[in-house]
């Protein structure tokens, strides 16, 4: 197994929370790494609501069964039964220790609408996203905290061809079959079985192919400012329909929408979010660019989202666990990405999927650091090149490697 940059970060939760929840898309190794974890601490037991017998104790006496564990639990694909999260906010207050219950989920259950009790105060929550850059390298990346400490981004590798590496995506049993033809199957498969029988398990949906045809379309325009209206005449459903079926593929962790970054924050509620698909691997088989992308204009989109994805990873194990926002001023110019940290500190992140800069590429960099004044850090371009280029005391376009390669 790769290691995975989030376990010290699960690991210090356990030292002091009473519950901690690993949640992510299916196929991105979190029974896995539970299974190490749990292995690690001494008198655990490991417990699958994917075994048929083990479900039907939870869902039938969910009291009793937690009441039935031993003092440390991991408990996997908890989203099967919701109904556990009382009994084990009711153990808790019995019982207030650190690390008592290690909690896996396939969906977000926090924001499943039946779960009607909160474990806020005595849980801890993680995300396990695809697989990074650096995961794969074993190595930590930096990028993140470096950048908003205002340091320059670093890279030895610029030029290196980042086109596989976004068809290739983060999901560990897709990246490791060689063939296109097997990742391919193996999303289209992903597809069909989270269709017919996990997003059943979350809700009542009246149509599933229309859920279907939803995310081939989002992965079609990943990167693309939200129009809700669009999209469901798109789709031939209404409005209502559609914003459910898409908070329900967010909660299932295949898509994130990236809020739009204001100097007012009263007002940044108000601005279409971004919409992007969490994997590009995913996003390029379902979306059918994943054959050819010389096509910049293909290729554009998916490196946005890529980009997106790469971040929202090292954020999960940053020390400043900024925000993920996107920019667009009254003029029409725009920053694809942009961090915000809990001191206020804005980055702003321009993709370009080309090798050669342009002073007129910053542009949308220049609006955001007018707009965020004082708190405007520095502003990046990544692009395909090989080389760093300064464009001004805090305006530089680096190579897309350096996003891995920053310590």
């Amino acid at each position: 197994m790769l290691p995975r940059h989030v376990r010290p970060v699960i690991e210090e939760a356990l030292s002091d929370t009473p519950a901690v929840m690993l949640v992510g898309a299916r196929q991105t190794g979190k029974t896995t790494l539970a299974r190490l974890i749990g292995s690690g601490r001494q008198g655990t037991v490991y417990v699958t609501l994917d075994d048929a017998t083990a479900l039907e104790a939870a869902l039938s006496d969910p009291t009793g069964f937690v009441s039935g564990l031993p003092r440390f639990a991991v408990i996997d694909e908890v989203q099967k039964a919701p109904a556990l999260l009382p009994a084990i906010k009711a153990a808790i207050d019995r019982e207030r220790q650190p690390g008592r219950f290690f909690l896996t989920g396939s969906a977000d259950v926090l924001a499943l609408p039946r779960v009607s009790e909160s474990l806020a105060g005595r849980i801890e929550v993680a995300t396990l996203w695809p697989l990074s850059q650096g995961e794969f390298r074993g190595r930590r990346e930096g990028f993140v905290d470096a950048v908003l400490r205002g340091e320059r981004p670093s890279c030895a590798s610029g030029g290196d061809d980042v086109v596989p590496l976004v068809l290739r995506g983060g999901y560990p049993e897709a990246a490791a079959r060689a063939r296109p033809s097997r990742r391919r199957a193996f999303f289209e498969s992903y597809v069909t079985t989270l269709v017919s029988r996990d997003v059943r398990d979350l809700a009542a949906i009246e149509a599933p192919g229309a859920l279907r045809r939803l995310l081939h379309l989002v992965c079609v325009r990943t990167s693309g400012v939200m129009n809700h209206s669009e999209l469901a005449r798109t789709l031939g459903i209404p409005v209502s329909t559609l914003k459910r079926y898409l908070a329900l593929l967010e909660t299932m962790f295949l898509l994130h929408e990236l809020p739009a970054w204001t100097s007012n924050r009263g007002k940044r509620l108000a601005r279409a979010p971004k919409l992007h698909v969490v994997d590009t691997g995913l996003a390029a088989v379902l979306a059918g660019t994943d054959r050819d992308l010389r096509d910049r204009t293909l290729l554009g989109p998916l490196l946005e989202s890529f980009a997106a994805a790469e971040l929202r990873k090292h954020i999960g194990w940053s020390d400043s666990r900024p925000v993920l926002h996107h920019f667009r001023a009254h003029t029409g110019r725009e920053v694809d990405l942009v961090l915000e940290d809990a001191r206020g500190r804005v980055v702003g992140i321009e993709v370009k999927a080309g090798a050669t800069v342009t002073s007129a590429d910053l542009n949308g960099l220049r609006a955001l650091a007018e707009t965020a004044g004082k708190a405007f850090v520095q502003g990046i371009v990544l692009h395909l090149g090989p080389t760093s280029i300064p464009f001004g005391r805090n305006l530089v376009a680096c190579p897309f490697q350096a996003l891995w390669e920053t310590p």
